[in-house]
């Protein structure tokens, strides 16, 4: 008896950067300086995911009562805990300890310390004592993407400014900037590559920030120069965004200033941002009005200045005020939220610190009436002194994101346990299958376009050539390009995937190779790619980071998108009848894990192939050579790793022709079979071993042969 998975039906038709930097390096790619972009094709996808934004949120409005605020309240909250992952169960210890010597200045001394904030993760620090005898108010100053981090001049005046004052100052290190880089050296990014280690395991940076600047409010009350009922936070650009999140998250912290950070959520999209200011999917449950609403009744001072970038700008910052000041006027307090608008570029300069300074003095200490309070002359520090760890003295063991990520990523898989029978295997795939294509891929949308044939286009050498139209939901428009087979004698259709360009032919040696054995070949750009990337997307070694961050911020990954299209063309082929003969997908480099995803949950696809493709999520280094948008947040906590992915498909057929490591390096055959073996056990259990092979990296005329 032939085994077959259980159908999923597919309704393909009827259903479903680096903002926070100095002013020269920040990124603005709405175009026009009203934001709008252009209906050309290179701007579709910006067009695409605006229109899906304006969907979500077109019934926002301010709460008209206390009780109906509070039930939002709740709920953001809530969706915001699990954007984030959630939080650890239990604390670890903060352990904290003094690496250096005291720097004694005049009024105040700084000390260089460290302290746990999760298991074996420790963030490095520097306080800002006063010499004055009591408690003192106390204020963390997070930094933003200056590349000194907690040591950067900016950061530096802030500090002083607010300890001359009388202030407890603690400034930290964001995980993975300033000293807790991948390296020992200042100035690392913790954005693109780097942060998306983190997604897989569920865990964003956004979230971690969270609940490492309130674990830094837990140090705060540990120390007895601190009075633990008045404490401030304050940053600026990425420190901004993190001030914005904590100090809504935190009710401990009681004065909130962000600073050249607040605009709006639609204004990210069109903007390069940094990974760290991503929620998956906040957009569908609240726009950025409703996160700094969760401050009130609490003291919030947002700063804004007239030459930032779109996505900071004075005019989409007013668009979230005009929400959350009649927040503040249900709970009576309409004077504990300020729009302070400084004619300046993004920065944090004095008279912005000045007006924090005023805003500190009167919600921390009860003095003044928030008035601008005049910074003194200072002088900053070598930003050698602040370091808690001299030169290359940091230990060689300390915890770097990605190796973070791939320890929490190893204890999830060895969570997953073989199946026993494949009985069992069946009904817990069945439930995984589910869970792949609604919860991480949100591939499974409402749509009612159609699709249509194009017509026939031309030739490739003797073979006609045909332009097929697919559009798997309003505002997306596709062409693939399919080259009848040159012989009769080898039936079957290929559809080959690249997400960096079309494989067409006659210039794709592997097309090439495939026609040549007889086979139709159908190529596809998919959205956001090839012809229809973004012209702006690349950021690092992220091809498509803003595409695939803009994704993210509508809880839609961009590998959900892709399935969704390639399963959309698939509709199309098998209509017109290309596919009668068998249906092989493959997916070359990163759209490896775009065809594994989709043969997961559609059965129409008999033999799927991933050549040089990623062959696993967890990985002790920034990821090299692959694609953002492969990366959903989750996939490998909720469904498991590339292994787990691929046994979903038995018993219809897998080729695995090579395969690389987070850091792009090639694996050995025994290396790739090692790792594949979850996917070698679930065939062996359904009786069909020889549907699923491994190979070294093999030429495109071996591949070809591979598909016999």
């Amino acid at each position: 008896m032939q085994l077959r998975r259980p159908k999923i039906l597919f309704f393909a038709v009827v259903i479903s950067f680096y903002s926070g930097m100095t002013p020269s390096v920040l990124i603005d790619l709405t175009g026009a300086a009203n934001g709008s972009a252009t209906a050309a094709e290179p701007e579709a996808f910006l067009e695409f995911v605006r229109t899906q934004r304006d969907d979500l949120r077109k019934n926002d409005k301010a709460p008209t009562s206390l009780d109906e605020w509070k039930s939002s309240r709740t709920e953001i909250r809530e969706k915001l805990v699990e954007a984030w992952g959630g939080f650890p169960y239990l604390d670890a210890p903060l352990r904290p300890k003094r690496t250096r010597g005291y720097l004694h200045r005049d009024g105040y001394r700084v000390e260089q310390l460290i302290f746990q904030t999760l298991p074996d993760v420790w963030m490095t620090a520097n306080a800002y004592v006063p010499d004055g005898p009591g408690k003192h108010p106390a204020v963390l100053c997070v930094h933003g993407h200056w590349k000194g981090a907690k040591q950067d001049p900016h950061v530096q005046a802030r500090c002083i400014g607010l300890v001359r004052l009388g202030f407890f100052v603690l400034a930290v290190d964001a995980f993975g900037a300033g000293e807790r880089g991948i390296g020992k050296a200042l100035g690392e990014y913790h954005g693109e590559m780097v942060a998306a280690t983190l997604w897989p395991i569920g865990r964003p940076l956004s979230g971690l920030q969270v609940y490492e600047n309130m674990r830094a409010v837990d140090y705060l009350l540990t120390r007895r120069e601190v009075d633990g009922d008045r404490i401030g936070i304050t940053g600026a650009s990425g420190g901004g965004n993190q001030s914005m999140y904590a100090g809504a998250f935190d009710e401990r912290i009681k004065a909130v200033v962000p600073a050249c950070s607040v605009g709006n959520y639609r204004a990210y999209l069109g903007a390069a941002c940094c990974m760290c200011e991503v929620v998956p999917g906040a957009i569908q449950f609240t726009e950025e009005w409703g996160v700094l609403s969760l401050t009130a009744p609490r003291a919030l001072m947002i700063v804004s200045a007239t030459q930032d970038a779109f996505q900071f700008s004075v005019g989409e910052a007013q668009k979230s005020m005009a929400f959350v000041e009649p927040v503040y006027d249900l709970y009576q307090q309409p004077t504990n939220v300020k729009h302070a608008i400084f004619e300046s570029r993004h920065d944090y300069n004095q008279p912005m610190r000045e007006a924090m300074y005023g805003w500190m003095t009167l919600h921390l200490k009860g003095e003044g009436d928030g008035s601008p309070i005049p910074e003194a002359d200072l002088e900053t520090e070598d930003p050698e002194l602040l370091r808690c760890f001299l030169g290359e003295s940091r230990p060689d063991n300390w915890m770097t994101i990605p190796k973070f990520a791939a320890r929490e990523g190893r204890a999830l898989v060895t969570k997953i346990k073989p199946p026993k029978s494949w009985e069992t295997w069946t009904t817990s795939a069945e439930h995984q299958r589910r869970t792949l294509e609604r919860t991480i891929l949100k591939s499974d949308v409402a749509t009612s376009a159609s699709l249509s044939e194009a017509g026939t286009s031309g030739t490739s050498g003797t073979s006609p050539q045909q332009k097929i139209s697919v559009t798997p939901e309003p505002g997306v428009k596709l062409t693939a390009t399919h080259t009848v087979g040159k012989s009769q004698q080898r039936p079957g259709t290929v559809i080959i995937l690249s997400l960096d360009s079309e494989p067409k032919l006659p210039d794709n040696e592997l097309s090439k190779a495939i026609h040549e054995s007889g086979r139709h070949v159908v190529t596809l750009s998919l959205r956001a790619t090839g012809e229809h990337a973004h012209p702006r997307d690349k950021i690092g070694r992220a091809p498509d980071h803003n595409s695939a961050e803009w994704s993210l911020w509508l809880g839609r990954p961009l590998l959900g998108q892709w399935v969704l299209d390639l399963r959309s063309a698939i509709t199309t082929i098998t209509d017109s009848g290309y596919a009668d003969d068998g249906l092989t997908v493959i997916g070359v480099g990163p759209a490896g894990i775009v065809a594994l995803c989709s043969a997961a949950i559609d059965d129409r696809i008999n033999h799927t192939v991933t050549v040089g493709s990623l062959a696993s999520f967890v990985t002790d280094t920034p990821y090299e050579g692959q694609r953002l948008g492969i990366f959903p947040n989750g996939i490998l906590r909720d469904v498991g790793d590339v292994a787990h992915i691929a046994a979903l498909i038995a018993p219809n057929k897998v080729t695995i022709c090579g395969g690389v490591n987070g850091a792009g390096q090639q694996l050995s055959e025994e290396t790739l079979r090692e790792t594949f073996k979850p996917t070698s056990h679930v065939y062996e259990l359904s009786g069909t071993r020889g549907q699923f092979s491994v190979f070294p990296q093999l030429s495109d005329e071996d591949v070809a042969r591979k598909l016999n």
